[in-house]
């Protein structure tokens, strides 16, 4: 049975050189599939952190992960790529409760490459 899941992203805000760029559009896929969100960014920092949120209808986001997050999930994962400077969320064993706004985010830390 074909269920459709409705993965949105925004465009992102920018701030100077630092920003996030997801893909934006409706994914619909069936259930107990296998999804990966993208997530590519661009910043001055040396070691930025990257967070995943998930947003249900008419409520705030929710923190899912950041790169740091240790504990096994097994609905939720994400590797930080920083060569590439890509951060995508992989999304295990779809269910309709799965259907939301997912962001990524970033914050800069406290050291910074000159320019």
């Amino acid at each position: 049975m074909l269920m459709s899941y409705f993965f949105l992203s925004i465009f992102p805000v920018s701030s100077g050189q630092d920003r996030v760029k997801q893909s934006s559009g409706e994914m619909p896929e069936s259930e107990g599939a296998q999804v990966i969100l993208m997530c590519n960014y661009t910043t001055t920092s040396l070691s930025p952190d990257l967070f995943w949120y998930k947003q249900l209808p008419n409520r705030s986001p929710t923190f899912i992960l950041n790169q740091y997050t240790t504990e096994p999930d097994f609905k939720y994962s994400a590797t930080l790529n920083s060569t590439l400077r890509t951060f995508p969320l992989m999304i295990k064993n779809l269910l309709v409760s799965d259907s939301a706004v997912y962001y990524c985010a970033l914050s800069k830390s406290a050291k910074y490459i000159s320019e």
